[in-house]
């Protein structure tokens, strides 16, 4: 198993994408705690970090709220360059020009409530299992129907889980 980094209470990772997820900023605490240079992140697809425990269903979720102009949050568990791991609370928000059309989407990471991963860990590796056997769409039918079961919208249980509901 590999080391898992732990954010700093006061780090903030910061990144912004295109409208397809390529980096196009990267600030030096999300180039330090995952282990990239500048030029190994920049013009890269942003699931260079991706780590093989997060569902897919979670990402396409994300790409649901964030497409459509919402603002997401997710707690995500990112793979360093190294292999290491380390946990985030992300909130994503888009990035608009002018006319209002979206053209990038800004993501500001910091530490999660240790509490609240071991909270989501159990949820991941069922919505993972799903899609290995069933595929996404059944991972994404699980996680909405434990939202309905407890009665709550998806980043309002990531925000009080976070324990700032």
């Amino acid at each position: 198993m590999k080391n898992e980094i732990k954010m700093k209470e006061n780090d903030f990772i910061v990144s912004k994408t295109d409208n397809k997820g390529i980096i196009t900023y990267c600030n030096e605490i999300f180039m330090e705690i995952a282990g990239y240079k500048e030029y190994e992140l920049i013009g890269k697809n942003h699931n260079i970090i991706r780590h093989p425990d997060m569902p897919r269903a979670a990402f396409k979720l994300a790409w649901d709220f964030i497409s459509s102009g919402k603002e997401f949050f997710g707690f995500v568990k990112n793979r360093c360059k190294n292999g290491d791991y380390y946990w985030v609370l992300a909130n994503i928000t888009a990035d608009y020009d002018s006319t209002g059309k979206i053209i990038g989407y800004t993501s500001v990471r910091r530490k999660p409530n240790d509490q609240a991963i071991q909270t989501i860990i159990p949820i991941y590796s069922k919505m993972l299992d799903l899609e290995r056997s069933s595929g996404v769409k059944a991972s994404v039918s699980y996680l909405l129907k434990f939202l309905e079961d407890n009665n709550i919208e998806y980043n309002e249980l990531i925000l009080s889980l976070q324990g700032e509901k």
